[in-house]
């Protein structure tokens, strides 16, 4: 009786951390990758399009300090292009951002105009994984909003999909 309790509880525990995520050194992603982070040449949306986000990865952001800044900023002011309200702010000119939480993240250029043509990147963090899950396939964009939730709920099926095959296995390897 108390091994059983003890693979239950050892069942329940691995499934627990599955579903919270285990940052284990993410991956380093390079906004813009050569271009840096711009007003130039970069489409930072299909950039983002072809990666996926995990709690633990990190952004780094390298750019000309004199000319442009990382303003993080809400969902509101993303799409108002208004730095006026930073939830962060960074004006190295080579910062790094680390995920630490799953959800949405909008970061914009706060020198005025450079957001309206551009510089900004809002991406889909998901909780760390221990399995890996497959990257969106990127695809023309029409409307923002209905590409976000597809992509968001694409995303969310593969982890969970990911995270139940995994969990089968494990139980079946202590039945």
């Amino acid at each position: 009786m108390a091994l059983m309790k003890g693979k239950s509880f050892f069942t329940s525990l691995l499934i627990l951390v599955a579903l919270l995520g285990v940052a284990v050194g993410g991956t380093v992603h390079k906004v813009g990758d050569a271009n840096g982070w711009t007003m130039m040449g970069v489409g930072y949306e299909a950039w983002a399009s072809s990666r996926t986000f995990q709690v633990g990865d990190s952004l780094v952001f390298e750019y000309n300090n004199e000319f442009h800044d990382v303003t993080q900023v809400t969902p509101h002011d993303f799409e108002l292009c208004d730095p006026s309200k930073p939830l962060a702010r960074y004006q190295t000119g080579s910062d790094t951002v680390t995920l630490t939480k799953p959800g949405f993240q909008h970061f914009i250029c706060g020198v005025p105009g450079h957001c309206d043509i551009g510089q900004k990147l809002d991406i889909l963090v998901f909780p760390a994984s221990l399995g890996p899950v497959a990257a969106p396939v990127p695809g023309p964009v029409s409307i923002r909003c209905h590409h976000h939730l597809f992509e968001a709920v694409t995303r969310s099926l593969q982890l969970l999909l990911s995270i139940l095959v995994w969990s089968i296995s494990i139980k079946n390897l202590f039945s």
